[in-house]
């Protein structure tokens, strides 16, 4: 495949994304997915966590992807951010290779090299996100130091800009995220996920388990940096109020399936798919 035939103007390019757990054969994907209610494969019982994804985000875009428990939007970022090894599938980055090369294809260190430069990773749980051995600045220094970054100087001046940026206290940045706040955690995960300035960020469940009032602190911390910034995101939740305050354009998901995409805005106001009538009923 060369992206350069088709339309430009994207920063990332997915094309049958597929990712099965245990032994699939070739009718796994054909016997899964909403019209089975099922992602489990009737023959094997492999599970087919995510099936046939394909979408493009553009530069300055936020993506939504919006769906109940186990249905394969976590998975899908995963595979976006290497966490998770994809069954088949293409995907481009247009920051890398001039949009030549698969990025499942990349060697492991340049995997490493991509994620360190390239994206960001805001977890649900912030302990998959920081290493709660290190201070909040080594954790924003840990990233700098992954992407190419040695200067002390430098790098402990742009861990306090961050920690500043993200609302956290600068006096705090010697302290371990273990003394801090879940929504102050989350803070010091964004900070840490923004170092490099990443053309692209995936937020996964980022709201999950805070408060609602800090909730919504951090829902206007990441909607005030997107907008500074310009990043282009991708959010994953099963809280259409995220969705509907955070993105441009949203893809439903069901049994590892898109069923629905459009512009977030017609998705939640007119809903076409049975199974987003539903979701989009318990807003109500």
């Amino acid at each position: 495949m060369n992206c350069q035939d088709s339309d430009t103007g994207w920063l990332l390019r997915v094309r049958n994304l597929t990712k099965i757990y245990g032994e699939p054969i070739a009718t796994s994907v054909q016997y899964t997915g909403p019209r089975f209610n099922s992602n489990i494969c009737p023959e094997t019982d492999a599970i087919v966590a995510c099936a046939e994804i394909n979408f493009d985000l553009y530069p300055g875009e936020v993506l939504g992807i919006v769906g109940e428990s186990g249905s394969g939007k976590s998975t899908l970022i995963q595979l976006l951010y290497f966490d998770q090894v994809a069954t088949a599938g293409e995907v481009y980055l247009s920051a890398l290779d001039e949009a030549q090369t698969n990025l499942l294809t990349l060697s492991n260190q340049r995997k490493r090299h991509a994620r360190n430069t390239l994206m960001g990773m805001v977890y649900q749980n912030p302990r998959d996100g920081l290493n709660f051995g290190f201070s909040a600045g080594g954790n924003i220094a840990e990233k700098l130091l992954m992407a190419g970054s040695f200067h002390v100087g430098r790098i402990r001046e742009r861990a306090a800009y961050l920690l500043g940026k993200t609302e956290v206290p600068v006096a705090r940045m010697d302290h371990t995220p273990s003394t801090f706040s879940g929504g102050m955690q989350q803070r010091v995960q964004i900070s840490k996920a923004i170092a490099n300035n990443p053309p692209l960020l995936f937020l996964d469940e980022v709201t999950s388990g805070l408060d609602v009032s800090v909730q919504a602190r951090v829902l206007d911390l990441i909607r005030q940096l997107q907008r500074e910034l310009g990043v282009s995101m991708i959010v994953v939740s099963h809280d259409l109020a995220v969705i509907r305050m955070l993105t441009d354009r949203t893809m439903v998901m069901k049994n590892g399936r898109i069923v629905e995409s459009g512009l977030t805005d017609q998705i939640l106001q007119d809903p076409q798919h049975a199974y987003t009538q539903l979701l989009v009923s318990s807003l109500l």
